[in-house]
């Protein structure tokens, strides 16, 4: 398979082309031949012109890749070593929806051929390739895996925002379900990433690494949120406990904040679903998943509790947000936790204003029905910067005060100002 891929004898077909698979779509297109498959043909319209839709890669990003992209699923019979790279979510009540997936899975299934190859890169439960992907590929080929086509599983490890770290810097790890796949998908992909692959003994030992990955940073983050809540009690700055504890060597630096996006404040729910398939219920993962979910609820009484000190009426005030994005500098608003913050001071009878420069009014009107403010307006009661974009960084006390009425009140969730410089006739507050 490496071979013929190597002599674009065969052609790589990566499925879902978002803040993963394009990325993946057009590295893999600098060494081989590549088809970038998406259901969204507004999306494909844009690759075709040389745009990512996500605003995460330059134009010159697609220059002098062999790629063609296409949303019609027949394309797809064209390929012979498929990357599935859709995105994996949880329902409203935490549950894991495998619906794009198993969609996909179909949709290659469709097209798969004796001899193919079908690796998954979106994040899932361990099993979750073999015992629900699979049955899928074998059902719509009427093939059966691992003897007439194989399969494999190699977790994505895109940070969305960075940019001196792209998939190509970062060590991949990689699995497949038999040891030729194993050599072929380590391959394939040590193509194109420069400090090579980790070979994973199984394709569950791979989904697993990957799941934890986020599951371990949210219980980091939940502890530092939990801490917070403690200290806001005590009076204590929590960003100066944690550099006076940071001093010591074997300190781990984590911040509190909100945790959304589509990787920490998800992935845990899928390690928990499948435990407790098995018969155990997580406890100190369910109890972080606890304490980070209910951030949003706890800043926004916060503030609201800061807003009746000072004399301001709840049904009368207007308080801007400052980001919605659930990271800096990124346009993704995928499970941004800032709109429950958001929907949180809405429940109080608040008017709440939101600037982003980096999200699209028109996705965050159509995902979460709220509007976006063009310009900073004045005659705020409060500011809450919720998202550390670099256009927040360098605001300054003079300029809070300028856009706030008598008694203004500053919540610096990312703590990414001095609270020396803020203090003064302005109150200021952060996690």
């Amino acid at each position: 398979m490496f071979k013929q891929l190597q002599e674009k004898k065969k052609t790589i077909a990566v499925v879902g082309l978002g803040y993963v698979g394009l990325p993946v779509a057009l590295a893999f297109a600098r060494k081989f031949r590549v088809i970038g498959f998406d259901i969204n043909q507004g999306r494909i319209a844009m690759m075709q012109a040389g745009q990512d839709p996500s605003h995460e890669l330059p134009p010159d990003a697609f220059e002098g890749a062999d790629i063609r992209f296409t949303s019609d699923p027949e394309d797809l019979k064209q390929a012979h070593f498929f990357v599935v790279a859709v995105p994996t979510d949880v329902d409203a009540h935490k549950v894991p929806d495998l619906t794009p997936l198993k969609k996909a899975s179909a949709s290659v299934g469709r097209a798969l051929k004796r001899g193919d190859y079908v690796i998954y890169e979106s994040t899932v439960y361990p099993g979750c390739t073999e015992e629900d992907c699979l049955p899928i590929l074998e059902e719509e080929s009427g093939l059966k895996g691992v003897k007439d086509f194989k399969v494999g599983y190699s977790p994505e490890r895109i940070s969305p925002g960075d940019k001196t770290r792209g998939i190509t810097d970062i060590l991949k790890i990689v699995s497949g379900c038999d040891e030729e796949s194993l050599e072929n998908i380590a391959s394939v992909y040590g193509q194109i990433i420069k400090p090579g692959v980790y070979k994973a003994p199984t394709i569950k030992v791979a989904e697993a690494a990957k799941v934890i990955e986020n599951t371990q940073r949210d219980l980091n983050i939940s502890l530092v949120n939990e801490l917070s809540i403690i200290f806001d009690r005590m009076d204590i700055d929590t960003k100066e406990v944690l550099a006076a504890a940071g001093t010591k060597w074997n300190f781990l630096p984590y911040t509190p904040g909100l945790v959304g996006g589509h990787c920490i404040g998800v992935d845990p729910y899928y390690l928990m679903h499948k435990s407790k398939q098995l018969g155990y219920d997580p406890e100190v993962i369910l109890s972080g998943r606890r304490v980070n979910d209910g951030m949003p609820a706890f800043i926004a009484k916060r503030l609201v509790q800061m807003m009746i000190q000072k004399g301001k009426n709840l049904s009368t005030s207007k308080v801007l947000v400052l980001g919605i994005t659930f990271k800096e500098n990124v346009a993704d608003i995928r499970n941004s936790k800032v709109v429950d913050v958001v929907r949180e001071l809405m429940d109080y009878s608040v008017h709440v204003h939101i600037h982003d420069p980096h999200a699209s009014p028109n996705e965050v009107a159509h995902v979460y029905k709220m509007t976006l403010q063009d310009e900073i307006s004045t005659g705020y009661d409060a500011v809450l910067v919720a998202v550390a974009h670099r256009e927040f960084q360098n605001l300054d006390h003079a300029f809070f005060t300028k856009i706030m009425k008598e008694n203004p009140i500053l919540l610096d969730i990312k703590g990414i100002y001095d609270r020396k410089l803020m203090n003064g006739t302005l109150t200021y507050w952060r996690l």
